[in-house]
């Protein structure tokens, strides 16, 4: 009697993959009938450890069915395990997901086939019915046979599959499960431990029952209850087929319909299919029973890695059954299919029977080697009949309410492509003519127009489009017909017009299908027009083939990749993770472990095979007659490569050599094939092992021990990407592997972070490859819940190379053998472990004795630099509170503590000013920032509080005051007492910062949440909140103003005193100096701090010095109780530009000992060295100027760098421009000696015998900073309207002189968010000079900015506030007041672009000048090119010199016509002549930013890059991607970069946030 089916529609289960293993969701709990068993207690484990598997929750349920769910990734740790449970024959059932990391859709059962003789049942399902059926199946065979069972399912085929699945109701599961069958279990079963093997429990086991017929008197009765009849092995086919394939798995079902298929066009076909169920115990006689006698050929369809073995296991089992009987008549083959296809279809199936009864027969091949023809063509008419075949591309939901809505039987398969989900959806009424494979020729395909706006959706739906059956639905959801032809890109229209598709539109489909309508039902067709056959590119990889610089998505690794094939090229030999593509799962966030045994075992078999080929070489050699050169050649090899110590470089020439002379044999003998066969292994490898940190978790589990402990000379790299900032991630489960590694003695072990030392990595790298025996290297690579994003890399890196979290540094036990010390510390700070290791070894008193600066960073680990260092700060912030207390005097007002938070200083200012007048006051006051306060709880103790609050970004609290806000905020009422202390607040905002009207709750925000926070806290109101707005005249003055008497009358002062102190300028500063002298040679001296005090840090611009922090270590840093990471940018001048070769190998040379290893050539056409340490500054600009440059004026209250064109048409004129702009330089240079008496004497001259003079600035020098430009037409490449004085060349073009000088005056490009009376200026023409009068009128401009500029407001210092103040015709009045000289008519002149040429150039004298695209002027090495190196030996090469350009560009020039070959092949081999990236791209500029400087709001140099590759995509779409577009990006609205003047612009504004600005032109002139 069959029983009533619960028809269920339902997708199965979904393997979801966790940190260490792989469980599933809960939804395949429900789907599995264990819970039904009746009379006994049930146990359903989702396996995330192996221990949970087989020992935590098995040792602890006794008399329980236990089932698990595990992946197959797990299955090779758990063999020990799965051994002793079949030892004690406890029936427990485990579901086991086999699959991988590869694309394809079926399974992978190489780790399956792995465990298959541990002595468990081997079960495997087809389809997800079988999944319900055979998990009934094998518990009720299982407790029988008192074997436990392993059921097999194809991961994602199965699981991901939505279908109708039919169950059995509750009650007609006891007649399968009969109650007396789990009686016998209660008393058989007490499950014992599992950590020992009791013999004698073997002793006790009842005789082995046969399997086989205990499975099929089941699945007999399970077809006697529910009518589905299923058979260990069964076939299907002609009963006389001559051409089988056995098969298991969900494959076999898509076989298994296809035969069907075949046979039902063509019965004569003698084509069949023996499916496995029961793979364990394998039957030979019953797989010979199945298959018909006169079968001549069989293929083995089976999915392994083919690479861990030569034959898969399910062959060997066929093949031995042949044997057995002693059947040499069959032909037998393995056909693989375990690879990188997404989906085997039907034509494949076809195709590996036309393999089978070909004529010549491959007794191995995979799938993807056969040739499909027509993928559409099997099952098409049939499917086309009488199935509805529809793909959803996005909206997942709406394909599941499609196959709910319907009384139809429904198959639904989801696939996932550039995170975009398609649905392929089949419905018809016979569930027997689905076929199990993705849809390939759909009636219908639905798109949805609201993210056609996304690049890689028009991708997919052109991917898509192309399954779509001729003349086809095309449905648009979201939008009306009116709509289509504006709303669809071009490539998708030449895609529908192929297809010839109709159209139809809806503006709800879901509606439409909750109707349960089909969607073939929609009306409204429409036809393509003509014009949609645009023949445009039809993917995205056609146009990719016009863009070759395009880059492809790179591995999380690639990086660590890119510099092992930069370091060893061709001789690199990579195993990577097992059966990954990455070490990192590519097709999630989740990492994967894998052993490193496996990737050993492979670098191992080679190694053995190259011996064995060595030795085979040396045998057979002296037999055969060869040229004597050839013989030679093949002797020196042999000779080199089986030396005690083989030079690598030597062994693989002489192989090349070999290789070409024995190639070019005319007649070769059977062993010269074989060594050309085999010639990869003539050449020495550089072997490495790469693996994922997941190894630390067990060393022993995944093999790491084992391949340090062998000895042998092999490669490790260890990629780490673990945020260490991120606390949650810290755990003592994770071992130190170069620890570990490090204690064994003989291994080299280096550890090295790619975004901190790029070199250290190259170093690291060659001499772990050059060390006889193991070596491990660490490599940081942190990304953030799997995603990996360069700017927040390369700030984590930082944050834990500083901290000594990740400490840098190279073990080398060979260096012990000459003498040297093995370890070497490459970071600053160091790990307490490590350095407890070092003293254990006895080597940390050797480097103390003989490095004083390394071992001071030994000694200091982190943990005893904060305590120092924190001290420190005490017992200053102690000694600068008394020092205020007792200036005081006889201050006796009431007690007042002032507190401040601010980025930009205005909060900081306003603070000071607050205390200085509460001191004149006679009010005892405390300053100092908010986060300096120590105790929250403290202000308790305090009467009166002052709080001064900026605001930064998105209404967000100061750096200098978010831990103090954290800690006010997590108070509650009560934990505090401030019922005596009395708090007034004052902000600093702006009300348009943020230009939308609901922006306006940012507007003061964190003064407000501080006010009423106190206020919740039951503090009482010391005067009522001030909030500042610079959308006031005066700014935030007006509200200050209004402010500060409340605040004195709250504090019962007398507000009528004269408290205004005289304010102290920066020109008082300035004369104070002593000519720029100030503290800076005493300051320099005091080494106990990184930085010089804030006087101090302003004298020192003028000496072209910039004192800087890392802002990306700022916080953390803080938080330890550390002072800020202190450097200095050094700016180098260089007039207009040019270097000569040995100038740029001497910056160069600094830059690597002193810097941070990189040049930035800046829009001023200057050097820039960043990370200089204070300690360093003195010989780093000694060493500058004995190059013949310098770094006075390079930055300061003075004339800058002048800067002239690069691009010139007319080369001869060079000279005369560059001559022009020595005159300027040295007019305008400094006079002071104090540059000399700092940097070069490092004294002064005795009795003040040589007094300063400024004949052009005087004492105070300029009110702010001035800059002047020459630009030569027909390329305006400096900008020269955004200078105080620009000079435009006119240029006789016959004679190829410059005859004078049309003058600009006015310009700049700074401004101040928020301040209307600051803003970008363009300069304004006011005549021309002659050449000869260009010294006079720049004196006569620049004294007239410097005697009328304003001295007092800074932000209107600029010559431009001064013209708009004064008013132009009185300006150029007094210009020609102080020069003899009459300014004529400007002359007529023309600008085409402001952007560089690129390429060779004709120069002067028959020269060649080349220019470089440089990426916002940042010269350095990377994994991917070797620019700075390049440029190196380039300057070595060449006899001229080099031009910077104002674009951040470089020119080589000079470069004479005889070494113009060997300066192309130089550029050639350090790719210095790519020239292929993007017009956008080259016409791109960012000026630093963070993390160095203090001004900057937002990123800008480390983040326009990735910008413009997302800006070319969308150019690309729309067919502009040769177009210059000139893009200009800065971190502030200073405007280092010139942003103002770009046709794009990008202005930081805050984190992550930009204002744009637009419609610049391209000539820069307006």
């Amino acid at each position: 009697m069959l029983c009533t089916n619960i028809k269920v529609k339902i997708k199965a289960f979904r393997i979801i993959n966790f940190e260490n293993n792989v469980p599933c969701s809960l939804s395949y709990i429900k789907f599995m009938p264990t819970a039904f068993l009746s009379g006994i207690e049930a146990s359903v484990i989702l396996a995330t450890r192996l221990n949970e598997v087989v020992y935590g929750y098995g040792h602890g349920i006794k008399r329980q069915t236990t089932s698990a769910l595990l992946h197959s990734q797990i299955l090779l740790y758990a063999i020990p395990y799965l051994y002793t449970i079949a030892g004690y024959r406890y029936p427990m059932v485990i579901s086991v997901a086999a699959g991988n990391q590869h694309p394809s859709r079926f399974a992978d059962f190489t780790n399956v086939m792995a465990v298959r003789d541990c002595g468990w049942i081997l079960l495997s399902t087809s389809t997800v019915q079988e999944i319900y059926d055979f998990y009934l199946l094998g518990q009720i065979t299982a407790y029988q046979s008192s074997v436990p069972l392993l059921l097999i399912f194809d991961d994602k085929r199965l699981s991901h599959e939505y279908t109708t699945v039919n169950m059995i109701d509750k009650e007609h599961l006891s007649y399968l499960f009969p109650k007396k069958l789990a009686e016998e279990f209660k008393e058989r079963h007490v499950f014992p431990s599992l950590t020992s093997f009791n013999h004698s429990s073997n002793e006790e086991k009842s005789a082995k029952k046969d399997i086989f017929s205990l499975m099929q008197t089941t699945m007999d009765r399970l077809s006697a209850l529910t009518g589905r009849q299923y058979f260990p092995m069964t076939y299907f086919g002609h009963p006389e087929s001559k051409y089988v394939i056995i098969a298991m798995g969900a494959v076999s079902t898509l076989c298994e319909k296809v035969i069907r298929i075949i046979l039902f066009n063509n019965p004569e076909n003698k084509f069949g299919l023996l499916k496995i169920s029961l793979y364990r115990p394998w039957s030979t006689e019953y797989l010979l029973k199945c298959l018909p006698s006169t079968v001549r050929r069989i293929a083995v369809l089976e999915a392994i890695d083919d690479s861990i073995s030569t034959w898969s296991p399910l062959f060997l089992d066929v093949v031995s059954a042949y044997q057995s009987i002693q059947d040499d008549k069959v032909d037998i083959v393995t056909c693989n299919y375990n690879g990188d296809e997404e989906d085997i279809c039907p034509a494949t199936i076809t195709a590996i029977y036309e393999e089978l009864s070909s004529i010549t027969l491959k007794q191995r091949f995979n799938i993807k080697d056969l040739n499909l023809g027509d993928k559409s063509a099997i099952g098409s008419q049939i499917e086309s009949m009488f199935i509805e075949q529809v793909i959803f591309i996005g909206k997942e939901l709406h394909a599941r309410q499609y196959a709910c809505n319907t009384e139809r039987h429904t198959q639904l398969y989801s696939t996932m492509k550039k995170d975009t989900i398609i649905s392929h959806v089949r419905v018809g009424n016979e569930e027997d003519l689905f076929i199990p494979s993705l849809i390939i020729n759909a009636h219908a395909v639905i798109v949805y127009t609201e993210l056609l706006s996304h690049t890689e959706y028009v991708d997919i739906c052109i991917d898509t489009i192309a399954l779509l059956h001729q003349n086809g639905l095309l449905i648009f959801d979201g939008c009306d017909a009116s709509y289509l032809d504006t709303c669809i890109p071009p490539a998708i229209k030449n895609a529908i017009f192929i297809k010839g598709a109709s159209l139809s539109t809806t503006e709800d489909l879901s509606s439409h299908i909750q109707r349960g309508k089909s969607i073939l039902d929609l009306e409204k067709r429409y036809k393509a027009p003509d014009s949609w056959n645009t023949n445009v590119a039809k993917n995205a990889d056609d146009l990719e083939k016009k863009k070759p610089n395009r880059k492809p998505k790179l591995l999380k690794e690639m990086p660590y990749f890119q510099s092992l094939y930069q370091t060893f090229g061709d001789e690199v030999c990579i195993v990577n993770a097992y059966n990954a593509s990455s070490i990192w799962n590519t097709e999630d966030a989740d990492l994967q472990v894998e052993t490193a045994s496996f990737g050993f075992g492979k670098l191992i078999s080679r190694i053995n095979n190259q011996n064995q080929f060595i030795s085979w070489i040396k045998t057979i050699f002296p037999g055969t007659i060869l040229p004597l050169h050839i013989s030679e050649v093949i002797c020196q090899w042999v000779l080199q490569i089986t030396s005690a110590n083989p030079q690598k470089q030597k062994v693989n020439s002489l192989a090349k050599t070999m290789i070409h002379f024995l190639q070019s044999l005319p007649r070769k003998d059977d062993h010269i094939k074989t060594i050309l066969d085999n010639q990869d292994h003539l050449f020495l490898k550089s072997n490495w092992l790469i693996g994922s940190d997941h190894w630390a978790y067990d060393m022993a589990q995944s093999g790491l021990h084992h391949v340090i402990t062998t000895g042998e000379n092999i490669n490790i790299l260890v990629i780490d990407s673990t945020p260490y900032t991120d606390t949650s991630h810290l755990t003592q489960s994770k071992k130190d592997i170069g620890l570990y590694a490090m204690n064994h003695g003989s291994v080299y072990v280096a550890s090295v972070a790619i975004y901190y030392s790029y070199t250290g990595v190259l170093n690291a790298l060659i001499e772990a490859d050059s060390y006889k025996g193991p070596s491990v290297i660490l490599a940081y690579l942190p990304q953030s819940q799997g995603n990996f994003n360069p700017i927040n890399s390369l700030k984590e890196t930082k944050i834990c190379v500083d901290n000594g979290t990740w400490p840098l540094y190279r073990w080398n036990p060979s260096l012990e053998n000459e003498g040297k010390e093995m370890f070497t510390l490459d970071s600053p700070h160091i790990k307490r472990q490590l350095k407890d290791f070092l003293a254990r070894q006895n080597n940390l008193s050797q480097i103390v004795s003989s490095e004083l600066d390394l071992s001071n960073a030994l000694s200091s680990s982190l943990e005893s630099d904060v305590k120092k260092r924190h001290s420190e700060l005490k017992r200053r912030a102690k000694l600068d509170y008394n020092r205020l207390l007792s200036g005081m005097g006889s201050s006796c007002g009431p007690p007042l503590t002032i507190l401040f938070a601010s980025d930009n200083g205005n909060g900081e200012a306003v603070a000071k000013r607050i205390a200085v007048q509460a001191k004149i006051k006679g009010i005892q006051v405390k300053l100092m920032s908010m986060d300096s306060y120590e105790d929250i709880r403290q202000l308790s103790n305090e009467n009166n509080l002052v709080i001064v609050c900026s605001t930064a970004g998105q209404g967000e609290m100061p750096s200098n005051g978010r831990e103090f806000w954290k800690a006010l905020n997590q108070l509650a009422v009560g934990d505090a007492s401030f019922v005596d202390l009395r708090v007034g607040i004052f902000g600093l905002g702006d009300s348009h910062y943020w230009p939308r009207e609901e922006d306006i709750v940012f507007f003061n925000r964190p003064a407000k949440l501080l006010d009423a926070k106190f206020e919740t806290l039951g503090s009482s109101k010391l005067v009522p909140l001030g909030l500042g707005d610079d959308q006031n005249d005066d700014g935030f003055e007006t509200a200050l103003g209004a402010w500060l008497p409340k605040l004195w009358r709250a504090l019962n002062v007398d507000d009528t005193i004269n408290e205004k102190e005289p304010i102290y300028t920066d020109d008082q500063m300035k004369i104070d100096s002593n000519y720029l002298r100030g503290t800076i040679s005493q300051d320099l001296s005091d080494l106990s701090s990184g930085m010089v005090p804030e006087m101090s840090q302003k004298l020192l611009k003028f000496h072209g010095v910039y004192g800087q922090d890392d802002r990306d270590l700022r916080n953390e840093r803080k938080r330890k109780g550390l002072e800020k990471a202190s450097s200095f940018l050094i700016r180098v001048r260089t007039s207009g530009g040019y270097v000569s070769s040995s100038q740029w190998l001497d910056m160069d040379t600094l830059s690597e000992k002193y810097a941070n290893k990189t040049l930035k050539l800046t829009t001023r056409q200057s050097f820039q060295m960043h990370g200089v340490l204070k300690k360093n500054l003195r010989t780093t600009i000694r060493r500058i100027n004995k190059t013949l440059l310098t770094t006075l004026g390079a930055c300061g209250d003075v004339n800058r760098n002048i800067i002239g064109s690069a691009m010139i048409d007319v080369p001869e004129i060079h000279d005369q421009i560059q001559s022009d702009i020595k005159k300027l330089t040295e007019l305008l240079t400094p006079q002071t000696h104090a540059y000399y008496e700092i940097w070069l004497d490092n004294s002064m001259v005795a009795g003040h015998a040589v007094q300063d003079f400024e004949p052009i600035y005087g004492p105070s020098y300029l009110p702010r900073k001035f800059k002047i430009a020459f630009a030569v037409p027909p390329y305006n490449d400096v900008d020269v309207y955004a200078h105080d004085i620009g000079y435009i060349a006119i240029v006789d073009q016959d004679k190829r002189v410059v005859l004078g000088y049309n003058v600009l005056i006015g310009g700049g490009m700074g401004m101040t968010f928020g301040n209307k009376k600051t803003y970008p200026n363009l300069g304004t023409i006011i005549g021309y000079v002659s050449v000869e009068s260009i010294v006079d009128i720049t004196r006569a401009i620049l004294l007239t900015q410097k005697d009328h500029g304003d001295r007092l407001d800074r932000k209107q210092a600029r010559f431009k506030y001064t013209i708009n103040r004064l008013g132009l015709p009185m300006i150029v009045d007094e210009i020609k007041s102080r020069c003899d000289i009459k300014l004529e008519k400007s002359k007529d002149f023309s600008f085409v672009d402001n952007f560089d040429r690129y390429g060779w150039r004709k120069g002067y004298n028959n020269t060649w000048d080349y220019t470089f695209f440089i990426e916002n002027g940042r010269v350095r090495d990377s994994p991917d090119v070797h620019h700075k190196t390049g440029l190196r030996e380039l300057a070595r090469l060449h006899k001229g010199g080099f031009r910077l350009t104002s674009n951040q560009h470089l020119i080589v020039c000079g470069v004479e016509e005889c070494n113009l070959e060997a300066v192309k092949e130089h550029l050639r081999n350090y790719k210095l002549d790519n020239q292929s990236f993007s017009a956008l791209r080259k016409s791109s500029t960012a000026c630093v930013a963070l993390p160095t400087c203090s001004l900057a709001m937002a990123e800008s140099e480390r983040y326009l890059p990735q910008l413009i590759t997302m800006i070319e995509d969308i150019m690309e779409d729309a067919g502009l991607d040769n177009d210059t577009i000139v893009i200009r990006m800065t971190g502030c609205p200073n405007g280092c970069a010139r942003p103002y003047l770009a046709e794009i612009a990008f202005v930081g504004k805050a984190p992550d946030t930009y204002n744009m600005y637009m419609g610049g032109s391209i000539k820069g002139i307006d």
